[in-house]
């Protein structure tokens, strides 16, 4: 029977493989103007928009002599005599990326006060770190602890803050830093929040601040105490102070804030076995109260976190504040919000508003 293919089958067979060939080239090249292509539009898009910084830099604030940067939140119709936090990043931190992950200038604005952020620079650490080891920098009116007391001075004259109620927090280095502080201005705040920080005193150099976060130096209560005692004015009451810390942290030991809490009480002279324990969105909370029932110290142990600061983020509808980024932790707590809360940073009622407007 004859084929009725011009072609012999050899021919046809020979001219399929060209058609295969053919075939397979243009998908490869299909396929690579598709890539080709898809970069492109990547690489055309607009980025991401950064969230928008509400800190504004304050250029002249004294003679710093630590060199530090100061920003600052004043929301709109700040009341009179309001109060004032002091925020200070960790290390590898900016004071506006602390900011829109802690969420304080959103606190700022729903609650009524101000917010100053001390930032370091690279000229003075090159990892961003505050240099709370260092004693030019944590002795009372030096370094760079005299520049956070002439930033809040500054705060005081521009916007009339009360200086009963003025706060400190901070993170790591930072947390160390907001240590130095309460010990060498116990009568300059009336609070602080020490997050995943070490006590005052810890180290005097970078060697051994490098063993005291991996093991906080082993005093007894009073050694600790006496240290604060050392660098600061006499005075009749120190500051309410809350401690903070992860127990997974692997950064800065765990035994930094037993450390700290022993330092505290014994400043305070309360007995460490007589706390109250609750249980705060599925973390131990302790308090000691002085003899009036005043809650002078806390400390929430969270569980399960690494280094950071402790977050809840807020719902997509609400105002975003807590959000999470590197060192800002969801833990299901916001340490920010519990901190506003207890320096009675509440939401003005109606009635004071008008008061203040007055």
């Amino acid at each position: 029977m004859r084929s009725k293919f011009k072609l012999p089958f050899s021919g046809l067979l020979k001219q399929h493989r060209r058609w295969e060939r053919t075939i397979l080239k243009a998908a490869k090249m299909s396929r690579t103007v598709l890539a080709t292509t898809t970069a492109l539009q990547k690489a055309q898009a607009p980025a991401k928009a950064k969230p928008a910084s509400r800190l504004e830099e304050v250029a002249s604030f004294g003679s710093n002599p630590g060199r530090l940067r100061m920003l600052r939140y004043v929301p709109p119709s700040l009341p009179k005599k309001a109060p004032l936090v002091v925020v200070l990043h960790g290390c590898q931190q900016t004071a506006e990326a602390y900011d829109q992950g802690s969420g304080w200038s959103t606190l700022a604005r729903e609650r009524g006060f101000a917010v100053v952020y001390a930032e370091q620079t690279r000229s003075n650490n090159g990892n961003l770190c505050f240099n709370w080891f260092r004693p030019s920098s944590v002795t009372r009116d030096r370094g760079e602890a005299m520049s956070i007391r002439q930033m809040i001075a500054k705060m005081a004259s521009l916007h009339g803050i009360d200086r009963k109620r003025v706060y400190v927090t901070g993170l790591s280095a930072g947390g160390a830093m907001t240590a130095a502080m309460l010990a060498t201005y116990p009568d300059l705040f009336a609070g602080g929040g020490v997050i995943a920080g070490l006590p005052f005193g810890a180290a005097r150099d970078v060697r051994r601040a490098l063993d005291a976060m991996r093991s906080a130096p082993d005093r007894s209560a009073a050694e600790w105490g006496d240290l604060v005692k050392a660098a600061a004015p006499p005075t009749k009451s120190w500051p309410r102070v809350s401690i903070w810390h992860g127990t997974k942290d692997t950064t800065v030991s765990i035994t930094n804030a037993h450390a700290l809490l022993s330092q505290w009480l014994h400043l305070h002279g309360l007995d460490e076995a007589a706390f109250a324990e609750s249980v705060v969105d599925g973390h131990v909370r302790r308090v000691w109260r002085d003899a009036a029932g005043e809650i002078r110290i806390e400390f929430y142990t969270i569980e399960g976190m690494g280094h950071g600061t402790p977050l809840k983020p807020r719902p997509v509808s609400r105002t975003k504040a807590d959000t999470p980024g590197p060192f800002m932790l969801d833990a299901g707590i916001s340490s920010s919000m519990h901190l506003a809360t207890a320096w009675g940073l509440k939401k003005p009622d109606l009635l004071s508003v008008l008061k203040s407007k007055a």
